[in-house]
């Protein structure tokens, strides 16, 4: 099958290509002799009810420091490409929300992967509280009487914003801490949405574990182990990769939210398994296709794109 792919990322100059996953789908794209643009957010255009993208063709290869050529910009109409891959990272802000507003006038004609509309309505913490006992024991508010019952009641927590990523601003209150109240006043200052508050799995030391789904499927793990001294496995964070297989706890969370992600049109997905919880269900630009791959022999790139061409169908 031969499409034409538009990615929407941050700027291809800025990624790690030892570690970046739309790096890898954008190399399998390119070897499956497909036609690549990129663009950024920014250069998103909605025109008496037509939406555009100031776009460069694009090539990539593995190469360090020259690992893509782009051709001269043109505007290009998304509605004349088969797919949009939105790769931005986070944070998942008005900005963000905006562009899938945007990217709603073009699909389904144009597969956008993942389903914009759900992608907005799947924020990363509060779209795992629709799973009936998935979570560690949670709390979301900015109700200080709230967090303080909450944190009297599990004593060990974890405070973090509720939109953050890559591990930014996520603290580990133990029960001895006198941190608290500065950590409140500093979130209070800093966000103005609630915060999540959840007790602490000590099993994070054993690791964090970042399973790919493809439509709904599981297919690779990976173990992100935090640094000594640090309660965040997150590989933004520092946090190592190790091999890892899924437990039986693991498959049935996977079984459990699978039907919901297909539904959605939430096609690549990547979760977060602390022990036996669900602590996260990441939508807007997932990571871990280079780790697992390295440590399992996988291809994971290979099937998100026999995949999509499958929904092209």
């Amino acid at each position: 099958m031969s499409l034409s792919v538009a990615i929407q990322m941050d700027h291809i100059s800025t990624i790690d290509i030892g570690v970046d996953s739309t790096f890898m789908m954008a190399m399998e794209a390119q070897l499956r002799g497909y036609d690549l643009f990129h663009y950024v957010p920014a250069g998103l255009v909605f025109r008496n009810g037509e939406l555009f993208a100031k776009a460069q063709p694009l090539e990539v290869r593995c190469e360090p420091g020259n690992h893509f050529t782009l051709g001269a910009e043109e505007i290009l109409k998304l509605s004349n490409v088969d797919v949009v891959l939105m790769r931005q990272d986070p944070p998942f802000d008005m900005n963000y929300i905006t562009a899938t507003h945007l990217l709603e006038h073009i699909h389904p004609g144009t597969l956008v992967i993942n389903n914009p509309a759900e992608v907005r309505n799947a924020p990363e913490k509060l779209f795992v509280t629709n799973f009936e006992g998935l979570l560690p024991a949670t709390l979301i508010t900015r109700d200080r009487e709230a967090i303080q019952q909450f944190r009297a009641e599990y004593e060990d927590v974890i405070i973090k914003p509720l939109f953050g990523n890559g591990g930014a601003d996520v603290f580990h209150i133990t029960p001895g801490d006198e941190n608290m109240g500065s950590l409140l006043e500093m979130f209070e200052q800093k966000y103005r949405e609630p915060f999540i508050i959840q007790k602490y799995l000590p099993e994070v030391r054993q690791g964090d574990k970042r399973i790919i789904l493809v439509d709904g499927e599981p297919i690779g793990a990976v173990s992100r182990i935090p640094v000594k001294g640090d309660a965040r496995a997150n590989f933004h964070a520092g946090g190592t990769a190790n091999k890892t297989l899924l437990t039986h706890r693991e498959l049935e969370i996977c079984e459990q939210i699978g039907p919901a992600l297909r539904e959605r049109g939430l096609t690549f997905v990547g979760i977060d398994v602390i022990g036996d919880y669900l602590t996260e269900i990441n939508v807007t630009s997932p990571t871990g296709i280079q780790e697992i791959n390295r440590l399992d022999g996988i291809h994971i790139e290979q099937t998100l794109w026999n995949t999509i061409e499958r929904l092209k169908l």
